[in-house]
């Protein structure tokens, strides 16, 4: 399964609210943007206790999501950016219900995994201008997900992401979400996630705390 990456995407820490920055609005990248371990380089996260870092390298929203969007909140400039939602790359065809934690992806030259969802804040609702907005996430499950970086690389617009291998299948992104995000999880469910190596470990601790 082969997608083309219509745009890398990148963003520096800005004034948001108040005190509070964000690096949310992401722009694409010209020419080849090198992917480290904790992420693409030049890229910023603002709060790197939600963002960033080894287990959440690269954010992808995905771009189908786009269209449902526009349905809910009319037709706002930030969804013609293709990094609109904070996502550092821009792929079609590819959702949370298709994809599995631990998955591993060929990203142009650099090998990725899934660590998992992404959790929705309320700096998605701020720069939309949309209340609402988490609740949204959170009943639809178009959370979108992130990538741990296994061999760094580089990544340009126009390259491929290619799964080359398939990690635990029973447990999809959107799945994960659901139980751990919407609150669905069972007991059974808990203990699983709470062993899922590929999960990434803040989630893994929440299911074994959860579990009891």
């Amino acid at each position: 399964m082969k997608h083309i990456v219509t745009a890398v995407c990148t963003g520096t820490a800005r004034p948001f609210l108040g005190a509070e920055t964000s690096a949310i609005a992401k722009r694409p990248r010209e020419g080849a943007v090198q992917v480290l371990a904790e992420g693409l380089a030049p890229d910023e996260q603002a709060d790197r206790t939600v963002h960033g870092g080894p287990e959440m390298a690269l954010h992808l929203y995905p771009l189908d999501h786009h269209a449902w969007w526009r349905t809910r909140i009319g037709d706002h400039p930030a969804l013609d950016e293709p990094g609109g939602f904070g996502s550092n790359l821009a792929v079609a065809g590819l959702t949370e219900d298709m994809v599995h934690i631990g998955d591993r992806f060929r990203l142009g030259t650099a090998l990725v995994e899934i660590s998992q969802p992404r959790q929705p804040c309320w700096k998605i609702e701020h720069r939309f201008g949309h209340k609402g907005m988490v609740a949204a996430i959170v009943k639809s499950g178009r959370c979108g997900w992130y990538f741990r970086v296994l061999e760094t690389g580089e990544v340009a617009a126009g390259d491929t992401l290619e799964r080359v291998a398939t990690g635990a299948a029973e447990w999809s992104v959107a799945r994960v979400f659901r139980a751990l995000v919407g609150g669905k999880a069972t007991p059974e469910e808990l203990g699983e996630l709470a062993d899922l190596a590929a999960l990434t470990p803040r989630l893994r601790a929440r299911a074994a705390a959860g579990r009891g």
